[in-house]
């Protein structure tokens, strides 16, 4: 009960201050059922894994695949269990049901983790200091293979990291600063705007060094200005150093294809094919199994490539872009540029159900040549939100150089020109002398009330009473499946589940 009210933030003592005027939208409860992916999840699900239990000879799709997808379904659902909070003053009650908090499908429980962990990001780790992103996009057979191994995502990503670093040491050393290390933190997408399977790296580095001044206490030594020729060398150092570690491996080839060195279709052959096919913008089940994502806009037979802009460069499949920089006293920038790399997959806003029951895409960007929308038949969408459902108990969150856990100088690092309550709230141990503190450990994480993450994020006062503007809390939190149907029961409520609809034979071909 006090762990659900600390949640909830009945009280919200530590909410972020706003002025006394500042005026909040009203909080509109969400509606899962109303929302087209889940339309289309329940009414296709059970179908879709018919089918690729069909194709695969029984195996079907991984079992947390499966989990992922039913625990989508029952999320937001009142019949599952739910928070009663009430306003005091008039009487008012809102029920809260419980979320599934699933990485890879659910938009709300991503969404909540990526307010939390960008909060906590600005407010714990990174410094007051300026910063760049750096994303690193790889070749389409690597993106299907470190899609599934993230022992060798992990391992591309630390030549990666281990190569801008470089860069920012032998700039410093330029400027006759010695025994400089920096940090970042990276964040493993694994999808592009049009849900295709395309792991890659957004890592925000500190733009500049640490090292000790003449005085003896840590300093940070801004990087100045980038050109295009600086993240071309960054780039091709990268290249070079990936292909060392496949060809460390094996997997480099005449014929360069990598997908056959795979495990995956030993593992799993349907989850093989989704990936496949995922990657290279085709269709791996239904219908239109082996024919292209039909494109809105765009010429059909055109490549996806993407344009070309200062501070981006392109190598042999490799692309780097580094145009993104924040100043050190921009918090808010920096906050929403963490929100960008945390962001969910998908984007409810974005998916429109069609009169003929596909599903339209619309793209955040355009395409370099028109496209708009991708169309999806519904088997099609979930085979590509298959795709993209991250392995269990894999980080897609990492912390690099002067912000790893380990780092001598982190302690110091994080609270470098904080105030001293902002230093209290980070929660650090340790020496901060800048001398090496092998116990240290990351800021401890806050926990963030369901009230500060809405009003951080969206500006909306969830504790509002819609009905006299009063203050209100919660009184309890109901999970006895009896007591569910009571409660639901008297205010004319739906008691039951969300279930998938039974499996069915195939839609027709759209052609």
């Amino acid at each position: 009960m006090a762990q659900a009210s600390a949640s909830i933030g009945a009280e919200a003592p530590s909410a972020p201050a706003l002025p006394a005027d500042f005026l909040f939208s009203d909080y509109q409860p969400r509606s899962p059922s109303d929302t087209v992916l889940h339309q289309v999840v329940v009414e296709h699900l059970e179908t879709f894994l018919e089918e690729a239990r069909a194709r695969s000879d029984g195996y079907g799709v991984p079992i947390f695949v499966e989990r992922a997808f039913r625990s989508f379904i029952e999320c937001g659902s009142l019949g599952g269990g739910f928070a009663r909070i009430r306003c005091p003053d008039c009487g008012y009650e809102r029920l809260l049901p419980f979320s599934c908090k699933r990485r890879g499908i659910c938009p709300s429980c991503a969404g909540r983790r990526m307010t939390e962990l960008s909060a906590h990001l600005v407010d714990s780790v990174i410094p007051p200091v300026p910063v760049r992103q750096w994303v690193l996009t790889l070749p389409y057979p690597l993106r299907y293979s470190l899609a599934w191994n993230h022992e060798r995502a992990r391992g591309v990503l630390a030549n990666f990291v281990a190569v801008v670093q470089d860069f920012y040491r032998r700039r410093a050393e330029e400027q006759g600063i010695v025994n400089s290390q920096t940090g970042a933190i990276t964040v493993i997408q694994r999808c592009g705007s049009a849900l295709n399977l395309n792991p890659h790296f957004h890592t925000i580095f500190l733009d500049g060094v640490f090292a000790h001044n003449e005085d003896g206490l840590l300093e940070f030594y801004p990087l100045g200005s980038l050109s295009d020729e600086d993240v071309a060398e960054v780039l091709s150092a990268t290249r070079d150093e990936v292909l060392t570690l496949l060809d460390k491996e094996g997997l480099l080839d005449e014929s360069d294809s990598s997908f056959q060195f795979d495990d995956l279709s030993e593992d799993s052959p349907t989850l093989a094919g989704i990936y496949s096919a995922s990657v290279r913008g085709r269709v791996a089940m239904g219908q239109r199994s082996g024919r292209k994502v039909l494109r809105v806009g765009a010429d059909p037979d055109s490549p996806w490539v993407v344009s070309r802009t200062p501070l981006q460069a392109h190598l042999e499949g490799f692309d780097l872009h580094a145009a993104v920089s924040i100043g050190a006293e921009d918090r808010d920038r920096l906050e929403k540029l963490c929100r960008y790399v945390l962001r969910p997959p998908v984007v409810q806003d974005r998916l429109e159900l069609m009169d003929d029951g596909r599903v339209l895409l619309e793209l955040k960007t355009p395409f370099w040549d028109g496209t708009t929308h991708i169309v999806f038949e519904p088997l099609e969408l979930l085979e590509k939100i298959a795709a993209i459902i991250p392995r269990p108990r894999v980080n897609q969150l990492i912390y690099h150089g002067l912000l790893g856990p380990h780092a001598g100088w982190r302690k110091a690092v994080v609270t470098y020109g904080r105030l001293e309550e902002e230093v209290t709230e980070c929660g650090v141990t340790g020496s901060d002398d800048g001398q090496s503190d092998s116990t240290a450990s990351l800021p401890q994480r806050r926990s963030y009330t369901w009230r500060e993450l809405m009003a951080r994020a969206f500006l909306i006062d969830v504790l509002k009473c819609p009905v006299c503007s009063g203050r209100m809390k919660l009184i309890s939190v109901i999970e006895d499946p009896r007591v569910i149907r009571k409660i639901l029961n008297h205010l004319g409520l739906p008691t039951t589940i969300p279930t998938p609809v039974p499996a069915r034979s195939l839609p027709i071909d759209w052609g």
